[in-house]
């Protein structure tokens, strides 16, 4: 049945659904409000009381707000080719957990990776009838596929990964400098934006290697001044060019200067951090946990902090995960070795309570949190009807507890026990999490995540 449906007596709408809250975080704020939705898209929104007739009505508690759905721009679910790390059904069933309703899936570490028009197929047809959320994806910018990039467009991808420096996969190569001047070159025709990881390759290589199972040793291979570099010679592209680019997973706050000079010229350029850079320190990483190994790396405390205020100031754009599961046996826990570990942290469903939790102490409200996971990557990526509770957009809601459920875990001090923020009727622990993924795929992500909350209770309480 559609919204002009009208009861037998035509005197009264009938709708599909109403949601009615005490708490909406809208565009314009957080206020009373009640949603009217059909055919999955809001039709109206009217104020708290107003009447409407609907064959489904729902109250969301007065503890409780009612969110957009978050949009995550950064997932790596490696389906196909990598399934065992993660797949579809396991993936988006997380993302569900943790508010996020769209997540746009990144080119690479599927095999086939999404550099041609056979990878994106085959990338949709893994998809297909296994997903919990909205799926977007990403195509690749890698040597030799410049002529892909237009057929990808047209097929619908939200934009081009590329690398400066090694991506981790020899079947992904990456860009020089050149290169990457080459494809904004192409991309500015197209309008499409060019979404990079960058470090730079000759950095990385000058820099110690000789990584041993004390996170220090990983930190010192990965400099922010390889960050910092790329992200510079990135600009200048971008400056060159006109073209639209977006620098992936800003670690280093080194590089906002340079980011707000740009910006301020008129370069069109986006940045993200991730929830691990506002929430890990370097100086808190035992020896040999591999599982806080990502690239680029997690680094020291003064730096996450200055990352929170290139947040705060609009430097940096919007948040995302960079979720990258990978099997156990890949964080190589036996040996503790962080030049042999995978690098990534798997944390799809952790982005809300994460960076609620952790910028409680910064003043950060939901409204902020809105904006930065939903509103602002919708409007970099140009993705139609998300991000925003608003009449003609989708109907996709998250509902936030602000109830607290303890939380034990095991350090080598011993049993912590501390109270954390829940979301959408989901207790987001790790045994939770253990239950649906680990055990459907064999991922790490069950461990990753109760690590992610044993750094949160040290740094947020001292322990």
């Amino acid at each position: 049945m559609t919204a002009d449906t009208r009861d037998t007596r035509g005197t009264r709408e009938t709708h599909q659904l109403v949601l009615r809250a005490r708490r909406a975080v809208l565009p314009d704020g957080t206020q009373p409000a009640t949603a009217v939705v059909d055919d999955g898209r809001i039709t109206a929104l009217l104020g708290p009381g107003a009447a409407a007739e609907a064959r489904e009505e729902i109250v969301v508690p007065d503890d409780q707000v009612l969110m957009p759905g978050l949009v995550d721009s950064h997932v790596h679910v490696n389906e196909p080719g990598r399934t065992a790390w993660e797949g579809y059904e396991s993936a988006t069933r997380a993302a569900l957990a943790g508010g996020i309703t769209t997540i746009i899936d990144m080119p690479l570490n599927s095999s086939p990776p999404t550099t041609t028009v056979a990878g994106l197929e085959a990338k949709e047809e893994a998809a297909r009838g296994q997903l919990s959320v909205d799926v977007g994806f990403w195509g690749g910018a890698v040597p030799g596929n410049i002529d892909q990039m237009a057929p990808l467009w047209e097929r619908g991808v939200f934009g081009f990964k590329c690398f400066t420096a090694h991506s981790g996969l020899d079947e992904y190569g990456y860009l020089g400098y050149d290169g990457v001047r080459e494809v904004l070159g192409e991309l500015a025709a197209l309008d499409a934006v060019l979404i990079v990881h960058a470090e730079d390759a000759r950095i990385l290589a000058e820099a110690p290697q000789d990584i041993t199972d004390r996170y220090a040793t990983f930190l010192a291979s990965r400099p922010r001044a390889a960050e910092n570099t790329a992200i510079e010679r990135v600009l200048v592209a971008a400056r060159e060019t006109g073209a639209r680019v977006h620098i992936l997973h800003l670690s280093s706050a080194e590089a906002l200067p340079a980011i707000r000079a740009a910006k301020r010229d008129g370069v069109r350029v986006t940045v993200e951090t991730c929830p691990h850079y506002l929430t890990f320190a370097s100086e808190l990483i035992p020896d040999g946990a591999t599982e806080y190994k990502c690239c680029p790396p997690l680094r020291e405390e003064d730096n996450r902090r200055a990352l929170w205020e290139g947040l705060k100031d609009g430097t940096i754009d919007h948040i995302a995960s960079d979720h990258s599961p990978c099997t156990v046996d890949l964080k190589v826990k036996d040996t503790g070795d962080f030049g042999k570990a995978w690098g990534g942290v798997a944390s799809v469903q952790l982005g809300l309570p994460a960076v609620w939790t952790a910028g409680e102490e910064l003043g950060i409200d939901l409204g902020d949190i809105a904006r930065w996971f939903a509103a602002n990557p919708c409007a970099s990526f140009r993705i139609p009807g998300k991000g925003a509770i608003a009449v003609g957009g989708d109907a996709d809601f998250a509902v936030v507890f602000f109830d607290y459920f303890l939380y034990y875990c095991k350090t080598e001090t011993g049993a912590l026990g501390r109270s954390y923020k829940i979301i959408g009727g989901f207790i987001v622990s790790a045994p939770y999490i253990c239950e649906f993924v680990f055990r459907d795929t064999g991922t790490a992500v069950s461990y990753l995540t109760e690590c992610f909350f044993i750094m949160l209770c040290k740094r947020n309480y001292d322990l």
